[in-house]
């Protein structure tokens, strides 16, 4: 089932993958720096608002990951399209 979504949708995914990226580089940093104590601050920053952000667009938007990683509201949100990796 193809539905239209609004713009807040895509702003909230485009705001995921930001955090995503910023998370992957912090991590790359840190395996070589693990001792760089403002680069972990950085990184649970960062990791705290990606969590917020996730869980904003779930109640709104349904799970973005499946295997217990998401919930899903009744009726089971995994039939519904497009998914995020789709958009």
């Amino acid at each position: 089932m193809n539905k239209e979504f609004p713009g807040h949708y895509y702003t909230l995914l485009e705001e995921l993958q930001a955090l995503d990226f910023v998370l992957v580089e912090l991590t790359l940093y840190l395996d070589t720096h693990p001792n760089d104590g403002h680069a972990i601050q950085q990184y649970n920053q960062f990791a705290q608002k990606r969590m917020q952000v996730a869980h904003q667009y779930q109640l709104e938007f349904g799970p973005l990951m499946h295997f217990g990683h998401s919930y899903s509201k009744y009726p089971w949100q995994w039939v519904e399209t497009p998914w995020p990796w789709q958009v």
